[in-house]
This record gives structure tokens, C-alpha cells and sequence, in this order.
């Protein structure tokens, strides 16, 4: 058994000046959501080290926060663990978590782990994610099945979604999968991935401006084109039934996994502005790569499109990709934020 990194101890590395949690407060939401995601990643290490009882080191990344784990989630292709549902316990019998602001239940999905135990699979995740194939992934099922389980169970307004890097694309796909009946989930996505041509490096606006908007021309004619041979209504908008959801995205400008969806948004608001709005709606619903697989036989959506959201830009100078796409960022209580509404119409 390894000897656990200062990272994955909570008393090291974990949020400690939030003693006192106030759920209204957006920072307080997001520290405790992240450290709830770190959580799972830290569940999985103990397993992979067996570290069982109390040589665990996991516990701590909820109990600070008055939370027990009331499920584990493990992938059927590999036993890793993938997910955590949390339920909120508080100290004090009267709580009345409904006025409070806070979930009775968080649902917590980690990202990649590159360690032996768990690594392959997630690669093989990763993959379906390039490939707009997530949906059709068994730990994706297990995943929405306990979300569908949990909002039967307590109802929508007490659960809470929460993901990181690929179980950001896993907590955003099961959002949208809810939001498509009806059920619009609090949800919290930390560097959820972003697959395109990394535009949002470029430093020069009036190029990045000018590829943005070939690309968003091309991607409305191909668009237009499909549901020409498909005879499907020129009308049709799938994004409607989402646009009420509006969930947290926690992006860094230096992480090029994520920071597309800087450029995707501004994009969009631009379009309209300049009265180009018609073509971007088209083009902000699909991609090259999802009309591609459409093309060749595959039913394909790409499942990191999404209409509305509540962008968190952390311009806290990175000094590398690992800490801009880290976990870790999101409970610092010294970060520059930017915090913008997009809200689609």
C-alpha cells in the first residue's frame, strides 16, 4: 500500500476555511460540489491501494461537509469506481434543507485516472466521448439509471449534479437526458470537454472571429443539407426542450480541454448581435465531426452542445495544463473569477 499525496488528503489539501457553509453563496456551492467530485477520484485511489477502515482517506472529502456516502458507483467493465451518491446529513434534527438552498442528495461522477486500476477504462470513455458515443457506454447507464432512481426517489429539487473532465461530460449528459422530460437538475461541471479545433488559443479576436464564424456558416449549411435528405422540418429545434436548464460550467482560459466553451458562447452572442443569429442557432446545435457520423449511418448527438449555462471563467494565471484542468482550482478561496449568464432564445 502507496503512502497517500499530500493531493488526495483533505486536511492538506482540502477547503479548510469553509467552516461554516452558507448554501446561497455561489462559492461556498461550488468549493463544496468540487470537493464532493475530489471525493470520488480519492474513493477510487483507496480502492485501487486497498485502503480499507480507517487507513481510508477519502471520508474526509464529505464528512467536512456534513454529507455520508449513501452510494457507490462502479463501472461493470473494470469494478472501478466512477461515482458517488451523497446524501446530506447535518447536525441539527430541525434543518430544513428547502429553505436552506442546500441538496438533500449530490451526484458525483470523477474524471480520468491515469493509474493501472481504472486507466484503460477510462481511456476507452474518452473515446466514446470523441465519438459522440458516451450514451451508449454500460457506465453511462449505470449513471443515469441512479440519477433517474434518486429524482423518483426525493424529487428533482434535492438532487444535484456534479462531474469533472469526463465525469463532467457524464454529469452533462445525464442533465440533458433529464432536462429533455421535464427535470431541470442543479448541476456543477468543472472542465467539462470541449472537442474542436482549440480556436480559443488563438490570440489575434478578428481571426478567431473569422473562423468562428466560417465554421459556424459551414456547419448551418451541412445542417440544413442532412435535414434536407432526412425530410425532417427546417423548424425543428431540439435545443428548446433544454434551454430552461441551466447548469454551472467551470472553465480555465488555459486549459484547452475546456476553454472552447469561452469562444462558444461569446461566439453565439455575437452572431446575434451582428443579426447572424438565424445561422448560429443551426450551428450552435452540431458539430462537423456529429454531422459527420450522422452522415455515415451513425445516430450521433454531440453531447457537449448545450443552450444555456452559467459560465465560471477562472482567470487565475495556470502554470501548467495540470493545474488549469485540475479538480483542485475550484475550492480555492484566493481565485479572479468571471461569472456570465447565457441564456438561450
Amino acid at each position: 500500500m502507496k503512502m497517500a499525496s499530500e493531493r488526495e488528503c483533505f486536511d492538506l489539501s482540502g477547503p479548510l476555511h469553509l467552516t461554516s457553509i452558507d448554501w446561497e453563496n455561489e462559492n461556498h456551492r461550488r468549493s463544496v460540489a468540487a470537493s464532493l467530485v475530489q471525493g470520488v477520484y480519492i474513493l477510487e485511489r483507496d480502492r485501487q491501494e486497498k485502503r480499507l477502515g480507517d487507513q481510508a482517506i477519502a471520508p474526509p472529502w464529505w464528512e467536512f461537509f456534513h454529507f455520508q456516502l449513501f452510494r457507490q458507483l462502479v463501472d461493470d467493465a473494470d469494478s472501478s469506481i466512477f461515482g458517488a451518491i451523497y446524501e446530506f446529513k447535518p447536525p441539527t434534527a430541525q434543518f430544513n434543507h428547502s429553505l436552506d438552498g442546500s441538496p438533500r442528495y449530490v451526484i458525483a461522477f470523477r474524471g480520468t485516472l491515469t493509474r493501472p486500476g481504472s486507466f484503460s477504462r477510462d481511456i476507452e470513455l474518452n473515446i466514446h466521448f470523441l465519438q459522440h458515443g458516451l450514451h451508449r457506454t454500460s457506465r453511462f447507464e449505470i449513471a443515469i439509471q441512479a440519477v433517474r432512481n434518486m429524482v423518483a426517489l426525493v424529487g428533482d429539487s434535492n438532487v444535484w449534479l456534479a462531474g469533472h473532465s469526463l465525469g463532467s461530460a457524464m454529469a452533462m449528459l445525464a442533465g440533458k437526458n433529464m432536462a429533455k422530460t421535464g427535470i431541470f437538475l442543479n448541476s456543477f461541471l468543472f472542465n467539462p470537454p470541449f472537442f474542436s479545433a482549440p480556436v480559443e488559443r488563438i490570440k489575434d479576436k478578428n481571426i478567431k472571429h473569422g473562423i468562428r464564424f466560417a465554421t459556424s456558416v459551414i456547419t448551418a449549411g451541412l445542417t440544413i443539407a442532412m435535414k434536407a435528405t432526412q425530410q425532417r422540418g427546417p423548424s425543428e429545434d431540439p435545443f428548446t426542450a433544454l434551454s430552461a436548464w441551466t447548469p454551472y460550467l467551470f472553465v480555465n482560459p488555459a486549459d484547452h480541454i475546456g476553454s472552447e466553451y469561452i469562444g462558444y458562447f461569446e461566439h453565439r452572442k455575437k452572431m446575434d448581435d451582428i443579426g447572424a443569429g438565424a445561422i448560429e442557432r443551426l450551428a450552435t446545435q452540431n458539430s462537423v465531426g456529429g454531422l459527420f457520423m450522422k452522415a455515415i449511418g451513425k445516430e450521433s448527438e454531440p453531447m457537449h452542445l448545450i443552450p444555456s449555462a452559467n459560465l465560471v471563467i477562472n482567470t487565475t494565471p495556470a502554470r501548467d495544463l495540470k493545474e488549469a484542468h485540475g479538480i483542485h482550482q475550484w475550492w480555492r478561496d484566493n481565485m479572479q473569477l468571471e461569472s456570465k449568464l447565457y441564456s438561450y432564445r
